[in-house]
């Protein structure tokens, strides 16, 4: 799981070598990541119920087989076009194994402590995977070549795949004929294709083109045709129980809105570390390293007894503030920004993910029944790919009109480019105030006895 999470952001500060070396055009570039974004993203709920159906083991390890072959292709890239279908073979597996992960998980453990503790480990492996990324991104590109961001894959997942057969149960899913809704995932799959497709297009048509109000307009009525399925098909794809309970509804509203400002931080502080103050993919991965530090500390180390201690409402809400204190204080990081005293602190504080992530995950999860774990899975992992999708072109794409608009008033590429990085951090912190907001207003403190049970 870290590593399919690391896979979404260890090519960014590769993307030049990767320009340079397969000649890329400048739009094309951008599919290297958008083809793994847009596969993953979309296919994530249709896996996680075929999980359900066919077995949630069988189908990680059919995703951990999928993704790994998929990497020896991309790291064997000879040409753009090898290289963004290998990627977006790699969204097909890493969809398939990580829309049934919290799905394992939930059906392993069923004590209460322990199902804390293991969802602080898989907390873990998202908070970190995208900073892990970036540092070994850099530091594989910089040492070998951009070819071993993805061989490092090959050795990872066949030993993941030969552990995972030996200590996961065996399981045949509850079968096809309990919720084989292909209408229903024909739409859904397609909704979610286009739209995400849409949005990671933004930046190159705009808000108001034709192109994206026509493309996402068919995306919203293939998803609301989706929903009028589920109301009426008589085994679903998604049964709209799942969404009945206020815990899965409100976590899977507060992760959308977190993960579009944090996914979005993390890319913009790069951009501004390596455009501003001129630093290199090593080092920039290495500036980024005490964020993932701090939260693989906190999710591993704390997160799971301050859960079952004080509720994961109350954790998730501790989480949120202190996110919302790093995005502010960069809200007015300055052009000749020093990093002990601008960026270090920012990355300490990221500390409140480790805090969040683990208590959204369990709330996400806890309206789910047996029979709906890998579909409960598959819908919280959707959201977490929307919202980074979403935030990523929204925030990139406000910065990029301020920063043009400083240029025009006269302003340094250095100034320009960081008033645009800084609406990009203001935006950011609005989203985390909403997320406060929606966590404090919807999600439930748990009950006293619940807690004693714990």
């Amino acid at each position: 799981m870290l590593t399919l999470t690391l896979d979404g952001s260890i090519v960014t500060v590769a993307m030049p070598t990767i320009q340079r070396d397969l000649g890329f055009t400048s739009a094309g570039l951008s599919w290297v990541v958008n083809a793994y974004l847009i596969a993953f993203g979309s296919l994530l709920l249709l896996a996680g119920r075929l999980g359900d159906l066919l077995g949630r083991t069988r189908m990680f390890l059919a995703g951990t087989a999928v993704f790994t072959v998929a990497s020896l292709l991309a790291g064997a890239a000879t040409t753009p076009a090898i290289l963004i279908g290998a990627r977006f073979l790699q969204g097909v597996g890493s969809a398939m194994a990580s829309a049934v992960g919290l799905g394992i998980l939930i059906t392993l453990f069923s004590e209460p402590r322990e199902r804390a503790r293991a969802i602080g480990v898989f907390a873990f492996t998202g908070a970190a995977g995208a900073s892990i990324g970036q540092v070994l991104g850099g530091l594989l590109t910089d040492a070998l070549s951009w070819h071993w961001i993805f061989f490092i894959n090959l050795p990872i997942g066949v030993v993941a795949y030969l552990v995972a057969r030996r200590v996961l149960p065996a399981d045949r899913g509850i079968g096809l004929a309990a919720g084989a809704d292909v209408i229903g995932a024909a739409l859904v799959t397609a909704g979610l294709m286009l739209g995400i497709y849409t949005v990671v297009k933004v930046e190159e048509h705009g808000w108001v083109s034709p192109h994206t109000l026509g493309l996402g307009a068919v995306s919203l009525v293939l998803l609301a045709g989706f929903v009028v399925r589920q109301a009426t098909a008589r085994t679903p794809l998604m049964p709209l129980r799942v969404l009945r309970s206020r815990s899965v509804a409100g976590a899977n509203l507060v992760q959308a809105l977190m993960v579009a400002a944090l996914f979005s931080f993390q890319i913009i502080v790069a951009l501004h570390l390596q455009n501003v103050l001129g630093y290199g993919a090593s080092a920039t991965g290495l500036a980024l390293l005490p964020a993932a530090v701090v939260i693989g500390s906190v999710s591993l180390g704390v997160s799971a007894r301050l859960n079952t201690r004080f509720g994961e409402r109350t954790v998730l809400l501790s989480g949120i503030a202190l996110l919302i204190g790093a995005l502010g204080f960069l809200t007015r990081i300055p052009v000749d920004a020093r990093y002990a005293t601008d960026v270090l602190p920012v990355m300490l504080l990221a500390a409140g993910f480790g805090l969040a992530l683990p208590a959204l995950t369990s709330l996400g999860m806890s309206g789910a029944g047996k029979d709906d774990a890998g579909l409960a899975s598959g819908l919280f992992n959707t959201t977490q790919q929307i919202g980074m999708a979403i935030g990523v072109a929204v925030l990139t794409t406000l910065a990029a009109a301020r920063t043009d608009r400083l240029l025009g008033e006269g302003h340094s590429r250095a100034e320009a480019l960081t008033g645009g990085y800084q609406l990009a951090f203001t935006i950011g912190t609005g989203l985390l105030v909403a997320a406060f907001a929606v966590a404090f207003l919807v999600l439930r403190p748990a009950r006293r006895a619940e807690r004693a049970e714990v």
